[in-house]
């Protein structure tokens, strides 16, 4: 008896110190780019965790020391999302230094953390390597070919021609992971590559003939892809009075299969083709809602238009067919408006389009008219095509899912509206500023939704939701670059990390990008899953909403899930052949991959310059930059003049200020602007008359004409000019009372001159008030904590930090007395105090 008792007691015991040193579960993760950062981008990562206790700061370790090289406390912090309780955004974009780091948290590790100018180099040429092996008809990479038989007419009474008529349609690409081909995809993958390669030439080179084998032939492999596909195009639109929607149907899903002869359709190995005739066809048991030949054809007049721009130099014959087929193409666009979708015969899943008016304005914005006729002619044709592509704009000036937060499968396709951007490069004034505020309209949505989150998730997880991420990350740089405002672009980058394996999986959503990393391994295709051949470049579906997953027809895993703990209710992403929501490659997502891939690996200094804007007025400069703007205004008053300027001069600091012309006229202020133009500070325009241009409480109510406005803006420059002061070298205008509206900022541009405005967040502008404005009234150690309180809160890189240059009598507490204590705290804590237009310049 004592030994059982013994024994079990030894079990116990066992038991016990076995509990006791078994190995804690991981609950805290860092995601980052895999692939890497550029020194001078927005360089964050994501602090996740099952539990609730957030970091305070964190430390970037120099991989091959293993010694610190950085630590902050620039910390956002969130909520729960997904899987996890807690998270955290670790933002480390002032570090610029090259080399490969990890960043610790707490004793968390991160991956491997690579900053250099190259990380993105030869990225979008690996993601073509997806595009060729996708190619249809010869194969390079199989070395073999395909559906060579290509194919019969269906719904062909419309268009004269009898049902299984045959017609050479092989060629171009396979849609994914199953062989069947949709024109719209083809269209929208060729255009992107087209517009990658005339953006972005430098990214690409020459390594593959133009059949995709290897071997060089004087061509950017990019466009030898895009002719592959602008070829295939010319199949499918073979004459001015045909055009194929779709080669092939749902029948293909029979079984995963390395691509070869079909037979399963009914007539050999011919498949069938979809006539566009403007009317429904067959979508399973149901008719699909196809009203119109808009869709498909505007997308084909785009890809054709610019496909004769970039072969013009090359092959002139062949960029005329081009143009000529863009021209057929439109005449079909416009044969009956409205939208085109794809049909299917067993499944109810199709590329339900629900959107055209997006595809015209994109077509209208790319056409090009024969060199042939007179320059008048031409100029005239062009504005006519402007204008109408305008008109469409304004039909759908955002694309429904930014706002709408969902949507079926490809119901707004393109992903974005490519055509604002296309017609905004080609506009001004007005209409340029309302193309670009179309932009912003729609990023807004999507960022009301992604600031609550650490990953800055605003994109829906609906199917191909990687898409939707690559697509909203170019309008969030095309607005940008338009505008000149980069308040989004944390944002942006924010996508494009989450594409790398900033998200909640950690895994990069793009086949073998990069090598190093977490990356696909198990995809939804035959090439993999039969041939055990690699995908390279091809971006998989990406996550799906669980209640989307749970409800689509014939998913099931076929291996424990690696993934497993970070699933939740919210979303889904599955690294298994069994899954066909998450994890199939596309072949338009890929195209679209390798536009973005490009645009980032061809970034220069110009483009990692952000300001913020508001209602047209840069507010904010660069925030990666531990830069600052110190302005001053003035008026009627300028007793703080001398103390400034004695401040500014032991600091060694240079500020800028804006007066009125009521200011330059004043003799008594002569001598003190004469000393800090000759002292290098800057000095701009502030209205002559100081008037107030915006109701108070209405503010979109203006209370003075242009006519008005500029009058006292040139009688303002004009007073400037007796201290030598030029217009050219004071472009930035800071508005009387800081008050203004759109409309004022858009009158500003039209004089070629940029509005500014302070940076909201402290009191700083409020250090003219005095004891009888009641509770308007900041005393000046009120102001000095709020500037500190946010410095330490959110930093003040990039900030315009306005004063005034004297105040009323009445006020005694004067603020300007606190500039030196500012100015030496600022500099203690690394900030660099810069004249405006060198915190603004690009």
């Amino acid at each position: 008896m004592k030994f059982f008792l013994r024994l079990l007691l030894f079990i116990v015991l066992c038991l016990f110190t076995l509990l006791a040193f078994k190995p804690k579960e991981q609950q805290s993760w860092i995601r980052i780019n895999l692939l890497g950062y550029q020194p001078k981008s927005i360089k964050v990562a994501v602090w996740a965790s099952k539990g609730t206790t957030l970091p305070k700061n964190f430390e970037l370790v120099e991989k091959a020391t293993g010694k610190t090289v950085y630590a902050s406390s620039n910390i956002k912090t969130f909520g729960a999302y997904g899987p996890f309780a807690s998270a955290a955004r670790l933002n480390f974009s002032e570090f610029k230094k090259p080399g490969r780091y990890y960043i610790k948290v707490d004793g968390v590790i991160s991956p491997e953390v690579i900053i250099g100018e190259e990380v993105y180099q030869n990225t979008a040429d690996f993601a073509l390597r997806y595009m060729r092996q996708q190619r249809c008809g010869y194969n390079p990479f199989l070395k073999d070919s395909c559906h060579t038989h290509d194919g019969f007419v269906v719904y062909g009474k419309e268009g004269g021609l009898k049902d299984s008529t045959h017609f050479d349609a092989v060629g171009g690409w396979h849609d994914a992971s199953d062989y069947l081909q949709y024109s719209t995809t083809t269209a929208n993958a060729a255009y992107h590559l087209l517009m990658a390669y005339r953006d972005f030439p430098k990214a690409f080179t020459d390594q593959k003939l133009a059949t995709g084998l290897d071997g060089k032939n004087g061509v950017a492999d990019v466009l030898d892809e895009a002719r592959w596909g602008l070829d295939f195009m010319m199949k499918m639109h073979p004459s001015a009075k045909i055009m194929f929607n779709q080669l092939a149907d749902d029948r293909d899903h029979i079984a995963m299969r390395i691509p070869k002869e079909d037979s399963q359709y009914g007539k050999g190995f011919e498949r069938p083709l979809y006539f566009i005739d403007g009317k429904p066809q067959q979508r399973g048991k149901f008719m699909n809602d196809t009203k119109g030949t808009s869709s498909t054809a505007a997308k084909f007049t785009s890809a054709f238009a610019l496909g004769s721009e970039l072969f013009y130099g090359a092959d002139v014959n062949y960029a005329e067919t081009l143009r000529n087929k863009a021209h057929t193409a439109y005449q079909y666009a416009i044969q009956k408006k409205g939208v085109t979708q794809t049909a299917s015969v067993k499944s109810p899943y199709i590329y339900a389009e629900d959107n055209w008016v997006d595809d015209m304005e994109l077509a209208l914005a790319s056409l090009e008219f024969s060199p042939k006729v007179s320059d008048l002619t031409k100029s005239k044709k062009r504005a006519s095509s402007l204008d109408s592509a305008f008109f469409y704009a304004k039909q759908e000036p955002i694309t429904p899912w930014l706002i709408a937060d969902t949507a079926k499968h490809y119901q707004w396709y393109p992903f974005i509206n490519l055509g604002h951007y296309e017609l905004a490069k080609q506009s001004a004034g007005d209409r340029k500023r309302a193309l670009i505020d179309y932009y912003k309209q729609g990023i807004t949505h999507v960022w009301n939704r992604a600031k609550n989150n650490a990953f800055y998730r605003g994109v829906p997880f609906i199917w191909c939701s990687n898409n939707l991420t690559v697509a909203f990350a170019m309008q969030c740089m095309w607005y940008k670059q338009l505008s000149g405002d980069g308040a989004f672009s944390e944002l942006e980058q924010a996508n494009f990390d989450w594409l790398l394996g900033c998200n909640p999986w950690g895994t990069s959503m793009v086949y073998g990008l990069p090598s190093w990393g977490d990356t696909p391994t198990d995809p939804h295709s035959a090439f993999t899953h039969l041939g055990k051949y690699p995908i390279d470049g091809g971006l998989v579906d990406g996550p799906v909403y669980t209640s989307i997953y749970k409800n689509l027809i014939g998913i099931q895993l076929t291996k424990p899930d690696a993934y497993a703990e970070f699933q939740s209710d919210l979303a889904v992403y599955h690294d298994d052949y069994g899954d066909y929501s998450t994890n199939e490659p596309t072949m338009d997502g890929t195209a679209s991959l390798i536009y973005l891939l490009a645009a980032y690996d061809s970034r220069t200094d110009k483009e990692f310059t952000s300001y913020q804007k508001e209602k047209g007025a840069i507010i904010r400069g660069d925030t990666k930059e531990k830069r600052l703007a110190i302005v001053f205004t003035g008026d009627e008053y300028a007793d703080g003049g001398q103390k400034i300027i004695a401040a500014l001069d032991k600091e060694k600091v240079k500020a800028s200020f804006f007066f009125t012309g009521n200011f330059y006229r004043n003799t008594a202020f002569a001598s003190f602007i004469k000393t800090a133009k000759a002292k290098g500070h800057y000095l701009g325009a502030h209205s002559d008359q100081h008037l107030l241009y915006a109701d108070w409480k209405k503010r979109d109510s203006l209370l003075v004409t242009k006519k008005q406005f500029e009058d006292d803006l040139n009688a303002n420059y004009k007073a400037m000019e007796k201290f030598g002061i030029a217009r050219k070298s004071a472009k930035f205008f800071l508005p009387p009372f800081e008050w203004y509206n759109q409309a004022i900022a858009n009158w500003t541009e039209d004089l070629g001159l940029q509005l500014i405005n302070f940076t909201p967040g402290t009191r700083s502008n409020a250090d003219y008030t005095y004891p009888e404005l009641g509770k308007a009234y900041r005393g000046s150690e009120e102001i000095y904590q709020s500037i500190i309180d946010y410095e330490k809160s959110q930093g003040l890189n990039g900030f315009i930090l306005l004063l005034h240059v004297g105040t009323d009598p009445r006020r005694k507490d004067k603020f300007y007395d606190k500039l030196p204590a500012l100015l030496k705290y600022l500099k203690q804590n690394g900030y660099n105090a810069v004249p405006v237009h060198r915190l603004l310049e690009k």
